[in-house]
């Protein structure tokens, strides 16, 4: 395909994390979909510890991008959306990790190498909106990350930290499971204040609070059932288990309501002749500020991002372009 901004062919770029993919499969698969479509010949970044996708794709844009691929874990398709933010060019997933968050909330091809690479060049382009965190440290130093999924401060950053890397690669996102368990001993709930969409301070106890642009957890929990990538806004649930049966009403919530009734219409039915749980709470913003009593473990899109003492959450509505197979 030639580009009509200067006559030349369009061409992708390739953002890969070398520990998560097939590099020669890869390749064979990405220059048979960019030869069928017309397209240029394609070029290739690898990641590193160094730099986790936002440099090189960075560089990327620079030099004439029109689609940026990025195959690897959730981290590297954070890093690379983050680069994207604002920029127009769009971004491909090319799902390589154990979460696969926003392609599984997308309902992107999850294990079709081919599916997902001729996405990046005959697919449709969608627009989402990208969260953004301003994560202030204890010793006043901010930082500010963009997130695709979700951001948790609390238990499920606890629960992340706690994982093992190595239980992942063996069972994919069942190693969480050992993660909480190893988070357990830590298990009590914390005092946040907060204010939404620069309203008045509330405050509260929970065990964690997650804001997100998308609503499904690994494993297929729907945590936030009202959740879109697209509707400029932020849904937060603020876990806060009370008395000897909290947590398993929580589970309640997540697992039975959210994940089973709601695919029905007999089932929303009863969700709204039964009395809601109060220990989920639920909450709608596009700004949002949290700061604890205690610094706590942070996480963004699955992925621990250290100790916060305060963080601003905002939406960038429409900030990211994501190709979808067409139709």
């Amino acid at each position: 395909m030639t580009n009509p901004r200067d006559g030349k062919k369009n061409r992708a770029a390739v953002i890969y994390n070398p520990v998560k993919v097939e590099l020669k499969k890869l390749r064979k698969s990405v220059t048979a979909a960019a030869k069928s479509a017309g397209w240029g010949e394609t070029v290739w970044f690898e990641t590193s510890e160094d730099d986790p996708g936002q440099g090189v794709t960075a560089s990327a844009v620079r030099r004439g991008a029109d689609v940026v691929l990025a195959a690897g874990g959730d981290g590297t398709v954070r890093a690379v959306a983050e680069a994207l933010r604002g920029t127009g060019v769009p971004l491909a997933v090319l799902p390589s990790g154990t979460g696969n968050l926003l392609a599984r909330n997308l309902d992107l091809p999850l294990s079709n190498l081919d599916a997902s690479v001729g996405a990046a060049f005959t697919g449709d382009a969608h627009p989402i909106d990208l969260g953004i965190a301003a994560i202030t440290r204890p010793d006043g130093i901010t930082s500010e990350h963009a997130f695709l999924v979700m951001a948790g401060l609390g238990l499920d950053a606890k629960m992340i930290k706690n994982t093992s890397t190595r239980l992942k690669k063996a069972v994919g996102w069942l190693a969480y499971i050992d993660g909480i368990a190893r988070s357990l001993p830590e298990l009590k709930p914390v005092r946040v204040h907060f204010r939404l969409d620069r309203e008045i301070v509330r405050s509260m106890n929970v065990h964690t609070i997650i804001v997100g642009n998308c609503g499904v957890l690994p494993g297929g929990f729907l945590l936030m059932p009202d959740a879109k990538p697209d509707d400029g806004i932020l849904d937060v649930a603020a876990l806060r288990p009370r008395g000897p049966f909290g947590w398993a009403k929580v589970w309640q919530k997540v697992a039975w309501e959210n994940g089973v009734l709601r695919k029905s219409a007999i089932g929303r039915k009863i969700i709204d002749l039964s009395k809601d749980v109060r220990d989920v709470t639920y909450f709608t913003t596009r700004d949002l500020t949290m700061t604890v009593d205690v610094p706590q473990e942070f996480q963004l899109d699955g992925d621990e991002f250290g100790v916060a003492a305060s963080v601003h959450t905002w939406v960038d509505a429409g900030a990211l372009t994501v190709m979808v197979p067409r139709g």
